[in-house]
């Protein structure tokens, strides 16, 4: 899936921040995230995330940040519409 171009081809969102190494006993880091920080310690860390992506992508990696954003944008999204069918 072609996401977005960084030097040397295309890149997706998901493989650019969350690469199969990250992955243990069938989870991906977002994953023990949700693990690891309580609730609104989780929402926090994704907004943290956003915030930052969007914020430095003119002046640092264009393209690739503003994927980085939509992947923690997409996860948040996910993790809150969750939350909403308990």
């Amino acid at each position: 899936m072609k996401q977005g171009f960084k030097k040397g081809g295309w890149v997706s969102s998901s493989s650019n921040i969350r690469p199969d190494y990250y992955k243990q006993n069938g989870k991906d880091l977002f994953d023990h995230f949700t693990e690891m920080f309580p609730e609104e310690g989780f929402r926090d860390f994704m907004r943290g995330n956003v915030f930052k992506y969007l914020m430095r992508y003119p002046d640092k990696n264009g393209v690739e940040d503003l994927l980085k954003t939509q992947t923690y944008l997409n996860r948040l999204i996910k993790f809150e519409e969750e939350k909403n069918e308990d």
